[in-house]
C-alpha cells in the first residue's frame, strides 16, 4: 500500500471531474499516492465519466449521498492509507504539490494534520489572490470568530509571498485541501455530520489539537480552489449555518463554564448583528440568525462530554478580538494584527 490517498468527495460533480481531476493526476506523485474518488450516490453522469474519462481511478460508490461529512467518514473508514487528503472535487493541482505535506508529516510525528497555501482559482489565469476558505491557515480570537492568515471577514488578500515564511502552526486548515493522519481522524472521531456544512473542519483540527497533536500550513505547497459552489457569500442559509456552527463548536470543545462565559458573550454579540441585519433590510440574514440560535439550543444537549482545557488561550492569534479590529480599527490584512508573535 502507498502511504497518502488523495480522496475527492463527489456529488453530481461530473462537470467538475472533467475539468480539475486531470490536474489532480497530472500533478500528484504516484510513488506515494493512490487518487480515490468516492462518489456520494450521484444521479448525473459522474459514474460514466469515470469510466470513460478516468479508468485508472479508483472509485467508492457509495449508495446515497451521506453528506460531506459522513461521506469522508465511510471513504477513510473503507480505505485507512496512514494518510489521507481530503481534496474538494473544485481544486486544481500543480506538479509535486503533495510532496512538501508529505515530507512534512513524515518528519514531524507530533503534527496531526497539514494544508497547502490556498489560492483562488480565477478564470483569468491571475492565480495571486488566496482563497476564502482557509487562505495561508486559520485562526480563531479570543470570542470564538475563525479568520485567516490572508483573509480577515470579507478582506481577502492577494498573495505577494507576505506569508511564505515557513511552515506555520496553525489552529486550523482548510477542509478544501487537509492531509491528516488517517488513525488520528478516527480517533478523534472524524467529521461531525451534524454540522452538515460550514465549520466542520474546524471542528475537527480543534479536537485534533485537543488530542495533542500539532497543525501547520506549509507554503511550499499551494494548489487553486474555485470555492463558492454550494452556498453564495451572503446567503441566509450560509448566515445560518455558520452562526448555528459557530456555537455548536465553542460549545463542544471549550470547559463548561467558560464555555458558557463565552457563548453568553456571543448571544450578545450575535443580538447586535441581528440588530445590524434588520438595519440593512437583511430580513433573511436576521431571521436566520434567530434560527441559528434556536436550534443550536436543540442541538447542545447532544454533546455532553467537554474537555478540561481551553485552547483558546495557548496561541497569540487567539488572543486577538478580529471584531473589534476590523470593525472598529479597519484592520484588513493578517499583517496588521498585533499578536505579540
Amino acid at each position: 500500500m502507498k502511504k497518502v490517498a488523495v480522496i475527492i468527495l463527489n456529488w453530481n460533480g461530473a462537470e467538475l471531474l472533467r475539468r480539475y481531476l486531470p490536474t489532480v493526476i497530472a500533478g500528484t506523485d504516484d510513488a506515494i499516492a493512490d487518487i480515490i474518488v468516492a462518489d456520494n450516490g450521484s444521479t448525473d453522469q459522474s459514474v460514466q465519466v469515470l469510466q470513460e474519462d478516468f479508468p485508472g481511478i479508483k472509485v467508492l460508490r457509495f449508495d446515497e449521498n451521506y453528506g460531506f461529512a459522513e461521506g469522508y467518514n465511510r471513504a477513510i473508514g473503507q480505505t485507512m492509507y496512514p494518510y489521507t487528503v481530503l481534496l474538494n472535487s473544485d481544486v486544481r493541482t500543480p506538479q509535486g504539490w503533495l510532496n512538501p505535506l508529505f515530507e512534512y508529516m513524515e518528519t514531524h510525528p507530533d503534527v496531526g494534520a497539514v494544508m497547502p497555501k490556498m489560492l483562488k482559482d480565477n478564470e483569468d489565469g491571475k492565480q495571486q489572490m488566496f482563497e476564502y476558505a482557509g487562505a495561508a491557515g486559520g485562526y480563531i480570537d479570543c470570542h470564538g470568530y475563525p479568520y485567516c492568515r490572508g483573509r480577515i471577514f470579507e478582506c481577502v488578500e492577494d498573495d505577494h509571498g507576505q506569508y511564505d515564511d515557513g511552515p506555520k502552526s496553525v489552529f486550523w486548515a482548510s477542509g478544501a485541501c487537509l492531509m491528516v493522519r488517517s488513525q488520528l481522524y478516527q480517533e478523534v472521531g472524524g467529521l461531525d455530520k451534524d454540522f452538515f456544512a460550514h465549520m466542520e473542519e474546524i471542528d475537527l483540527c480543534w479536537r485534533i489539537r485537543l488530542s495533542g497533536s500539532d497543525l501547520a500550513m506549509v507554503p511550499t505547497s499551494h494548489v487553486y480552489h474555485l470555492g463558492g459552489g454550494s452556498l453564495a457569500y451572503g446567503n441566509p442559509r450560509k448566515t445560518y449555518l455558520n452562526f448555528r456552527n459557530n456555537l455548536l463548536l465553542l460549545h463542544k470543545n471549550l470547559p463548561v463554564d467558560e464555555g458558557k462565559r463565552l457563548l453568553f458573550t456571543r448571544r450578545l454579540m450575535d443580538t447586535l448583528a441581528f440588530g445590524m441585519a434588520l438595519a440593512k433590510f437583511h430580513f433573511g440574514d436576521a431571521w436566520a440568525i434567530i434560527r441559528a440560535h434556536r436550534d443550536f439550543r436543540k442541538m447542545r444537549s447532544r454533546y455532553t462530554s467537554q474537555p478540561s482545557v481551553n485552547l483558546l488561550k495557548q496561541l497569540p492569534e487567539e488572543r486577538v478580538n478580529i471584531i473589534t479590529a476590523h470593525y472598529l480599527l479597519g484592520i484588513k490584512l493578517f499583517t496588521q494584527l498585533t499578536t505579540n508573535n
